[in-house]
């Protein structure tokens, strides 16, 4: 992501919108068409703004312990009808609970906390990571 890591700053993505655009324009390019967004931690800043403007494109949507949540009001959250399975780990005892809070308010959603696990829970526990994962893919077929 443009600004993270060894990645140069760039001021397109220095806005919401921004972000939006360039996430849009990744999937575009990559010629997805309603793909499911993982988006673990800071890809929050980019995948929270596209899910609320552009998530009616997406089959489904996992954040992970994302951050950025409280940066949207409930009935923003409200509003969106993507399917979404929140995960975090339960030893993640800051953004997951946190993301939790704001997140719930996705009607459509679903938790999965995954046990003995940490912030990076798909680090930490990469089997019931992806057990979760995989059961949420499944029933949105």
């Amino acid at each position: 992501m443009p600004g993270y890591g060894d990645s140069r700053p760039a001021e397109m993505v220095a806005t919401a919108q921004g972000r939006v655009a360039f996430l849009d324009h990744v999937l575009q390019e990559l010629g997805m068409r309603r793909p499911v967004l993982v988006s673990p931690s800071m890809s929050g800043r980019f995948a929270l703004p596209f899910l609320l403007a552009r998530g009616d494109r997406l089959a489904g949507f996992v954040p992970v312990a994302p951050v950025g949540t409280k940066d949207y009001a409930a009935e923003q959250y409200h509003r969106v009808q993507t399917p979404t399975l929140i995960l975090y780990g339960d030893r993640d005892a800051s953004l997951g609970p946190q993301a939790l809070q704001s997140l719930r308010h996705l009607p459509r959603h679903h938790v999965a906390v995954v046990p003995d696990a940490g912030h990076a829970c798909y680090l930490d526990k990469p089997e019931d990571f992806h057990q979760a994962l995989l059961g949420f893919l499944r029933q949105l077929k």
